[in-house]
């Protein structure tokens, strides 16, 4: 059987990978999944001799069974070169008695770079694939770093256009100058009177408005998604958990086959969905700790099995995780039902009408694999302070999250890694501030000279050359007005 992809609402919407990839979101609202998992021998012996590249081929291969190895090794090669600043791409660090996959050495210093800069090239080579000369338009929400390291991605790209809306207060200073500084002629960044679920659901229902899409149609134009819905996105993130894996082998750290608890700092369930997706193909993790800030839907869907978003929704200092509605969810809901398109529809159904579901006791039995926990505020900021005086390495708050609950399960005779998400310099006033003990009262500039001067870590070129940068977008409209906004960049009526 050739694997393809289908969707969570409908049993016949089978695609394949580069279709999928093209789509981003299913034509009837769904997300697509592989039709089977590839069989793959993993042996980490000799994957622990691989370069990342090297990794990458070997899963995306299996995944993307439509490109050829030409196709997928220039994507591969295009996307991890030099623009990461260690040649590793993610290094495995040791620090204290854990262990950090550090995935924030690409050029926007978020885990986001590791898949959003192989997307436009798996994107325009899908085209070409397809016959599609349509103009590819990039439509996105944005907690903080998925916007910025999209827009780095596609920038320029001929044949596309990225339009990006994020929460105009529910991101760091730092994360919102990355956006409205971003050159190129095809990015638009839009901030929305709102929070970031709003503008995922507004996003959501612009790619279902069958109008729109036959306007955009008529204008040789067609939506795609640089969100983790898009398989585009999801499976380069199986990749380095692979790769991880291997470097734990290949530093001596864990011998091989010997089993790892992982912690994953969670908000649209994409990053640790390809951790779960890495332990089917056979990675010997014993636990996914799926770790949340205090907006810990998530926390509560895993210890009773109700998901529920009907709560207050709180700012936090981990703004990338301020999210009550993981889209990425639904894919593990269709795999605990045992592929049910039906049941699927019913649970996601009950979310949009009520705002909550209930999954049963058979699928709640089978969430062994997960531990759902949340850190406070305080935990967090403790937690960056503690890391920085055991082991002198410096957190930034997402990570600090994964750190915290980690603490929480810690197995004495497991060993752990925590998957590190972003720099610290991507948010200098919350590890200053927990790093000080102080309120910290510059503005968050004048912080990154300060955290420097408090941690002696390297200042991130993506940071340095922010302080100079021209803003080149400062559009704001309310949550009501995405449409148009969408309309009138695209030149459609």
């Amino acid at each position: 059987m050739t694997l393809l992809y289908k969707s969570t609402r409908n049993t016949d919407n089978v695609v394949p990978a580069s279709q999928a990839i093209l789509q981003g979101l299913a034509t009837d609202g769904g997300l697509y999944v592989p039709t089977e998992l590839p069989k793959l021998e993993l042996n980490f012996d000799e994957l622990a001799q691989k370069s990342y590249q090297e990794v990458a081929y070997l899963i995306m291969s299996a995944f993307y069974p439509d490109f050829t190895e030409e196709e997928l090794r220039y994507c591969i090669d295009s996307a991890y070169d030099t623009k990461f600043d260690d040649a590793a791409i993610a290094p495995v660090v040791k620090k204290g008695n854990d262990y950090y996959l550090e995935l924030f050495h690409g050029s926007t210093i978020a885990f986001k770079d590791m898949a959003l800069s192989i997307l436009p090239y798996l994107m325009t080579t899908s085209a070409k694939k397809n016959g599609v000369d349509s103009e590819i338009v990039i439509l996105t929400a944005t907690s903080g770093d998925t916007g910025k390291a999209a827009m780095a991605g596609f920038a320029d790209v001929p044949g596309t256009k990225i339009i990006v809306f994020y929460p105009k207060d529910g991101v760091s200073k730092i994360q919102e100058k990355q956006m409205v500084t971003q050159k190129g002629d095809n990015t638009y960044v839009v901030a929305i009177d709102g929070n970031f679920d709003d503008a995922q659901s507004m996003v959501k229902s612009l790619f279902n408005d069958a109008a729109l899409k036959q306007a955009l149609a008529d204008n040789g134009k067609q939506f795609s998604s640089a969100n983790s819905i898009n398989i585009g996105r999801l499976i380069p993130q199986v990749v380095y958990y692979v790769y991880a894996y291997a470097q734990l082998v290949k530093q001596g750290e864990i011998k091989n086959g010997e089993e790892i608890n992982v912690s994953v700092p969670t908000g649209n369930f994409g990053n640790i969905l390809a951790g779960y997706y890495a332990k089917q193909l056979g990675v010997p993790f014993k636990q996914l700790i799926c770790a949340s800030n205090p907006n810990k839907v998530l926390t509560d869907f895993f210890q009773t099995g109700v998901y529920d978003r009907n709560r207050p929704f709180f700012v936090t200092s981990s703004p990338s995780m301020d999210i009550l509605i993981s889209s990425n969810l639904e894919r593990l809901i269709f795999h605990l039902t045992g592929d049910d398109v039906a049941q699927t529809n019913e649970l996601m159904n009950q979310l949009t009408s009520e705002g909550k579901y209930e999954i049963t006791p058979e699928m709640k039995a089978r969430l062994t694999d997960f531990i759902g926990d949340f850190a406070t505020e305080e935990e967090t900021k403790a937690t960056i302070e503690e890391i920085y005086q055991e082991a002198q390495y410096v957190l930034d708050p997402h990570t600090a999250v994964a750190a915290s609950v980690l603490a929480k399960h810690k197995e004495a005779n497991t060993p752990s890694l925590v998957v590190s998400t972003a720099s610290p310099y991507k948010f200098p006033r919350v590890v200053v501030e927990a790093l000080t003990q102080k309120e910290a009262t510059k503005d968050d500039f004048d912080l990154v000279d300060e955290l420097y001067r408090l941690s002696n870590v390297v200042i991130p070129q993506a940071v340095t050359e922010l302080l100079d940068a021209p803003v080149r977008h400062n559009r704001v409209v309310a949550v009501n007005e995405m449409k148009p906004c969408v309309t009138e960049i695209l030149a459609i009526k």
